[in-house]
């Protein structure tokens, strides 16, 4: 009688067929970057924005988000110890630094609240994760389709007001609000720590002004 017990090539099989998944790493720090681009209706590409790239930075509560392309630059940088944030913008030579209370903070992202996001069956591997289509719709009526990998996920939940609710890294997503689509592809990514001066907000060369004058010019966005 065969006794597998005793049959260290057959234990061996047994621990690789049955061996779990990675597991999920949880991470404080990141630098995770996107190629993005801008669609209208149709499949137009909106001309002038071109080179785009979103470049997130993680380092334990704080996060640092920056948009760039040929016609401006936005950076935003959010202390999720305390609920302060700021934006920094650039648009035709024109430094501006919006500063921001938690409330603020809040108001400026509301339209993310509550995101739900639904799985579906559609998988695919990005930088070598394996990764899950999952799909949700904030309460403007935008929807956001999202390529996430559950192998890695970020202990700070607070690093942008979309994903929250994500149980995983975004790797690749897709937000669509009405004839536009801004589609964010995988760039590259890092795990080693961040330097802390890239969460230090400059104290010159920048017009200051607060969220509230921000929103009657219409640059808080």
């Amino acid at each position: 009688m065969f006794n597998i017990c005793r049959n260290p090539l057959f234990l061996l099989f047994l621990c690789f067929l049955f061996q779990p998944a990675r597991a999920q790493k949880r991470i404080s720090e990141l630098t995770l970057v996107y190629d993005y681009a801008v669609t209208i209706e149709g499949g137009n590409k909106l001309e002038g924005v071109g080179n785009a790239y979103h470049t997130l930075y993680i380092k334990g509560n704080k996060s640092r988000s920056e948009m760039t392309n040929q016609l401006f630059s936005s950076t935003s940088i959010f202390d999720g110890n305390t609920g302060f944030g700021v934006i920094l913008k650039e648009v035709s030579g024109q430094k501006l630094l919006i500063r921001m209370n938690p409330d603020n903070w809040t108001d400026r992202n509301r339209m993310y609240e509550g995101i739900h996001f639904t799985n579906t069956k559609e998988t695919k591997i990005i930088a070598g994760y394996n990764c899950v289509k999952a799909t949700g719709q904030t309460s403007a009526g935008a929807t956001v389709t999202v390529f996430y990998t559950r192998e890695l996920l970020p202990e700070n939940k607070s690093y942008d007001p979309i994903f929250t609710t994500l149980e995983g890294l975004p790797l690749e997503y897709e937000l669509t609000n009405g004839n536009v689509k801004i589609s964010y592809r995988f760039s590259k990514m890092s795990l080693n720590p961040v330097p802390a001066s890239k969460f230090d907000i400059p104290s010159g060369g920048y017009r200051e002004m607060n969220y509230d004058e921000s929103k009657k010019m219409n640059v808080g966005g």
